[in-house]
């Protein structure tokens, strides 16, 4: 195994951690993942905003 490669696995493990003591005491939620997602979504796909498309995740 290569120092990289751990110090990828030990980065992933932390940002998990982060992210599960974060949904724990609220910080994260549902509404929060819906609201990324469409964002995400709106970036990606920009160029069907101007069109009308409604990218929002309900």
């Amino acid at each position: 195994m290569s120092f990289r490669w751990i110090r990828h696995l030990i980065l992933l493990v932390y940002v998990g951690i982060g992210v599960y003591v974060a949904w724990e005491h609220g910080f994260l939620g549902v509404a929060f993942l819906r609201a990324l997602a469409s964002a995400i979504l709106a970036v990606l796909l920009w160029w069907l905003v101007p069109l009308g498309v409604n990218l929002h995740i309900h």
